[in-house]
């Protein structure tokens, strides 16, 4: 694993910061689409479980690029299809509600490409 403190507000490690951005982006998209109150719907919940079993799983670790940057598509094709769907409601969403994980992810997004 490579040490981290040179990075500024990217400090934690990428499959950490990975993770809090799906749950982020999830959270928005079940309380606007399935009116979930503070906690995940079973299918959005499923899906969480899914994606961050295949983050886990990455075999880039924390060299991971963004997964719309990388040449290994890991997830199953249908739930890629949801992620996608998920990502494109709540990533305008993220500006507002969660700036620092959204500008985190722009950034790491610029930053990591895959090898």
């Amino acid at each position: 694993m490579r040490p981290h403190a040179k990075r500024g507000f990217l400090v934690m490690s990428k499959r950490k910061g990975d993770t809090e951005t799906l749950q982020a982006m999830l959270g928005i998209y079940c309380r606007d689409q399935h009116e979930g109150a503070g906690t995940l719907c079973p299918d959005c919940r499923e899906l969480l479980d899914y994606a961050e079993a295949r983050l886990a799983k990455c075999p880039f670790g924390e060299d991971k690029p963004t997964c719309a940057n990388c040449t290994v598509h890991c997830y199953k094709p249908a739930m890629r299809e949801r992620i996608r769907e998920v990502m494109k409601y709540s990533g305008p969403r993220m500006l507002t509600a969660h700036p620092v994980l959204a500008a985190r992810h722009l950034v790491q997004g610029l930053l990591r490409k895959p090898p």
